[in-house]
């Protein structure tokens, strides 16, 4: 097995310690989709399929949402990269991606590099269609959020801080998140993917409020 190679199965080895027992939609299972799918974007972009596939790895390690802070995931993940002496020019571009790449940072920004724009594309897809919805619950649960509240409306507007800490619901979520994410794809290979899952998603909420005899406009 060449470098890249021992550093990507010493990258999985560490993931999965970290994320193993995760119960909010972050876990390994989530982390292992969003690194083949980084890889399957990166053959149809003509990107580092390397980057894509490390970043993918340990994006999550770093999550704020796992974390003390997003600082302090950031610094696992670099103390980490440091212990295994990846070279500088890698470990910059991967903490680049991981360190920007969060829905909260930032809607409309985009990452510098392809290789950013297509692990963000990945996480991103990984929220969509049948898997989406089940991470969507799996959190709210986690976050002891209720699945519905009739008198708990979508934001339209949040800043980050409220996107964190504000009382939401599952379904919120949708709306608040998961249905604006087809149009923030990076990628034309993501773009296509992403429409199915929409779709889908789009017909599950429709038989959601079926069954609840209400009708959203």
């Amino acid at each position: 097995m060449n470098r890249s190679g021992i550093i990507l199965a010493e990258a999985r080895t560490f993931a999965r310690e970290v994320l193993g027992g995760d119960s909010s939609g972050h876990d390994w299972q989530h982390t292992a989709r969003v690194a083949r799918t980084a890889c399957e974007l990166a053959q149809r972009e003509g990107a580092d399929a390397f980057i894509c596939e490390f970043a993918a790895i340990l994006h999550d390690v770093a999550d704020e949402k796992l974390n003390p802070s997003k600082e302090a995931g950031l610094l696992k993940v670099e103390s980490w990269l440091s212990e295994q002496r990846v070279e500088e020019s890698i470990r910059l571009h991967v903490m680049a991606i991981i360190g920007n790449m969060s829905y909260s940072d930032g809607q409309s920004g985009t990452l510098p590099t392809l290789e950013g724009r297509i692990v963000q594309d990945a996480d991103r897809l990984d929220a969509l269609g049948a898997v989406g919805i089940a991470r969507t619950f799996a959190y709210s649960g986690w976050k002891g959020q209720l699945i519905f509240d009739p008198e708990l409306p979508p934001r339209e507007k949040m800043s980050k801080e409220q996107y964190r800490h504000e009382k939401s619901t599952a379904i919120n979520h949708f709306y608040e998140k998961l249905l604006k994410l087809k149009d923030l794809m990076n990628t034309e290979a993501a773009r296509e993917l992403a429409e199915e899952r929409h779709r889908y998603m789009e017909a599950f909420l429709a038989q959601f409020y079926r069954e609840l005899g209400l009708v959203r406009e």
